[in-house]
């Protein structure tokens, strides 16, 4: 029998020469490091920046809080469970924008619904309350997701946190989807944000996963204060 003089295999098994196989094991090795370091830079910048905003906002977050309560007298805070990394679900926080019985009316508008997906999206829903209105016209709702960042449920970029029930209906490739942390913005949210169709949120979110660097996250975190000013699919 015939022996390769470069290779030869048995199985899937590589017999390559010793020099070859220990490059390829060193070139392995530096790629995970360098990996695993710029997850872990990711990951302090995330924290860092949550704080430093959280303080930075604490008057602000203390007049919406006030706001809301004074609006309809319910909770300032509405919290909702989320699919994060590797399909990890956690308690996503929000400021409350809708009637305290928000959910139990859902049913009710369920024929009006202008979602193409498993999302529920309604422009004029009358379970908005005033103040909520203003909140998700700048997108101030989404502010006490800074804690979620801190806690390391999320990041500041990356793909939209999911609900359970969509989830349980991903294709294999969008399960893709959960390899990274959700983020409070990304580029779903600079690409049109409730505009988006829902299979071009996942495309979207997809995109990000397979291309994201620290680069790129600075940039949609530049380009999300655009997004916010204009308001754009914002409802």
């Amino acid at each position: 029998m015939a022996v390769s003089a470069h290779t030869m295999r048995a199985g899937q098994i590589d017999l390559r020469g010793p020099a070859q196989v220990l490059d390829r094991a060193f070139n392995s090795a530096a790629r995970y490091q360098r990996e695993t370091v710029v997850l872990v830079l990711k990951s302090l910048f995330d924290k860092v920046i949550a704080t430093a905003a959280l303080i930075a906002f604490s008057p602000i977050l203390a007049l919406i809080t006030l706001a809301i309560v004074l609006d309809d007298g319910g909770p300032a805070l509405f919290t909702q469970t989320r699919v994060g990394q590797y399909g990890q679900p956690f308690p996503m926080l929000k400021f409350r924008t809708m009637v305290a019985d928000a959910e139990l009316r859902q049913e009710a508008l369920l024929p009006l619904n202008e979602g193409d997906g498993v999302l529920f999206k309604l422009r004029q829903d009358p379970r908005v309350t005033t103040v909520g209105s203003f909140l998700r016209r700048w997108s101030l709702d989404e502010l006490p997701q800074l804690l979620n960042v801190m806690l390391g449920d999320m990041s500041l970029v990356g793909p939209r946190p999911a609900l359970p029930v969509e989830v349980a209906l991903y294709r294999d490739d969008a399960s893709r989807r959960l390899e990274v942390k959700p983020g409070m913005t990304g580029l779903w949210q600079i690409g049109g944000r409730s505009d988006l169709s829902h299979e071009d949120a996942v495309r979207l979110d997809l995109r990000y996963v397979d291309t994201w660097t620290l680069a790129l996250d600075l940039q949609i975190l530049w380009k999300t204060c655009a997004a916010v000013a204009n308001g754009r699919g914002a409802y």
